[in-house]
């Protein structure tokens, strides 16, 4: 009988280890990282921003949506078809500009999907996936001013964010050329707007982008004109993952760049910058640079300003 038992107790075990539960999710050896935690869990988790036009924002019906938030789905779906999965469950998590760093390092994300500038330092702590955008200082003015030119401020009221690269950059330009302008700092953008709009400024200098979104909030958007000239290099925003994670980064970068050189990234890049976006119907009206076109046409995820 012990027999018996003993013989029946290892069918068992057998049959339960060939079962189709089992055989469904085996393990792979050759996985780590990123990549073995999506296939263990089946899930992939995305965090966004609330409230960083068009890159990732809240919509009318409180749920993501932008720019960097549609790159990172496309990418959700490059790594289910790379792990060769039936189903991948995309988890969402919001971050701000305090969060988005620790939590990709202690893996409660896997991307983070906003305008967050890949820069020297930020890689000390996370890697970046391909340029998805170029952002670069420039200032915004009344059209009927007619300055287009950095040189054009020359003896103007320039305003700009106190606290900003932006302030500091054009400091050093009217320094260095002896344009004899007269700089004041605003406590945030929205009053710097305004100085610029009452007349109590000639200029507003700011990242082009920001600029794109506040003259497109405005109450008369047609009235003001961003700078053609930029008055610094431009600055890369991507996509951050977590560092030291090369087979991740390798279907990360692989998504993004068949992305960019395809025509789906540019009708994607205009759909949120030329286009009118959710939920106010506004158009910022930033058609492509031929910076980014450049970033498309060969993809980089280099920090290095002047390799755009």
């Amino acid at each position: 009988m012990r027999l018996k038992a003993a013989l029946l107790l290892s069918a068992l075990v057998a049959a339960t280890a060939c079962s189709p539960a089992r055989a469904q999710n085996p393990a792979d050896p050759n996985l780590t990282g990123t990549l073995k935690k999506v296939k263990d869990t089946g899930a992939l988790t995305i965090g966004y921003r609330d409230a960083s036009v068009p890159f990732s924002y809240l919509d009318g019906n409180q749920k993501p949506v932008g720019y960097a938030y549609e790159i990172c789905l496309k990418v959700a779906d490059a790594v289910k078809a790379h792990l060769k999965l039936d189903k991948l469950d995309v988890r969402l998590n919001p971050v701000t500009s305090a969060t988005r760093i620790p939590l990709i390092a202690n893996g409660t994300i896997d991307l983070e999907c906003g305008s967050t500038t890949n820069n020297a330092d930020r890689q000390k702590q996370a890697a970046f996936t391909n340029t998805h955008f170029l952002t670069a200082t420039r200032f915004v003015a009344k059209k009927e001013k007619g300055l287009d030119k950095t040189d054009d401020l020359k003896g103007r009221t320039v305003v700009s964010t106190s606290g900003t690269t932006n302030i500091r950059q054009i400091n050093e330009i009217n320094a260095a050329r002896g344009l004899g302008m007269r700089i004041l700092p605003a406590k945030d953008h929205a009053e710097a707007f305004l100085m610029m709009e009452t007349g109590r400024a000639d200029a507003f200098v700011m990242d082009d982008v920001l600029l794109a979104a506040l003259v497109a909030g405005s109450k008369a958007p047609e009235a003001y004109t961003i700078s053609s000239e930029a008055q610094s290099q431009p600055e890369p925003y991507g996509i951050m993952l977590r560092k030291d994670d090369a087979p991740f980064k390798a279907v990360v970068d692989a998504a993004t760049a068949a992305l960019y050189k395809s025509p789906e990234g540019k009708a994607l890049y205009d759909k949120w910058f030329t286009q009118a976006i959710p939920p106010r119907g506004i158009n910022l009206k930033l058609p492509m640079s031929e910076p980014m076109r450049k970033a498309f046409a060969n993809p980089s995820d280099s920090a290095d300003p002047a390799a755009y």
